[in-house]
């Protein structure tokens, strides 16, 4: 497991609390749509921040962050996460895991042993468009919605997110996802930033009037849904 950034703080990533963000490299999907294009396609490049760095650095911030965020790439593909999760939880940290819900077993056992708080999972398109949003040919949504499904049956705090992209989502998508994740405690819209960092630059973000409709689409059976991402 290579860790390939850190930000220092943060108000944004973990909801609620001033938090650090871990970066994880490696992942297995290609969304075209990604912002964290070289960790997907060649964290070995990228610089590496040693886990004693980290620890080191959390250690000092004690009284200052109210929690870390782990992300990526998929954090979730390196069995090496569990220990890593276990120490910044031994510093008494609540952990928030950014997935993209492929692993589910992943989650489970790590929300059964206790070592996350909360878990931001990216919802990427409707069902019928998944593989597309993912850049894969082929895709086994099950895991996916496995880990939804555990998601709303427990206890666990969590989010579903959706970046929205103008050239690869429609109404369509919502309306799929509605019936999908009806009753799910909370989604968030998040408006598309393009960058040289994306993996395919070039797409463009839905005007506000857009995203609001979207978002009226899934308050039909979510209840809580905001859009994010809009100055």
């Amino acid at each position: 497991m290579k860790i390939c950034g850190l930000n220092k703080t943060t108000l944004l990533d973990y909801p609620g609390k001033v938090a650090a963000t871990i970066f994880i490299g490696g992942c297995n999907f290609r969304c075209p749509f990604c912002q964290n294009s070289s960790l997907i396609l060649a964290p070995e490049k990228e610089p590496e921040f040693m886990q004693e760095e980290i620890f080191s650095f959390l250690k000092k911030r004690k009284g200052i962050l109210e929690g870390v965020c782990v992300t990526g790439g998929e954090p979730t593909l390196h069995k090496e996460l569990f220990d890593f999760l276990r120490k910044i939880k031994e510093l008494g940290y609540p952990v928030k895991l950014d997935t993209n819900g492929s692993r589910p077993e992943a989650v489970k056992e790590l929300a059964a042993q206790g070592l996350i708080d909360k878990v931001a999972m990216d919802i990427k398109a409707g069902p019928d468009n998944y593989p597309v949003l993912c850049g894969l040919s082929r895709l086994d949504l099950g895991p996916v919605r496995e880990t939804a499904a555990f998601l709303m049956g427990g206890t666990l705090d969590y989010e579903f997110r959706t970046t929205v992209v103008k050239e690869l989502h429609s109404e369509k998508d919502f309306i799929q996802i509605r019936e999908w994740l009806k009753g799910a405690t909370a989604y968030y819209l998040q408006a598309y930033r393009d960058s040289d960092e994306v993996l395919k630059p070039g797409y463009s973000s839905f005007s506000l009037e857009e995203l609001q409709h979207f978002r009226e689409v899934l308050l039909q059976a979510i209840p809580l849904v905001e859009i994010r991402g809009i100055d």
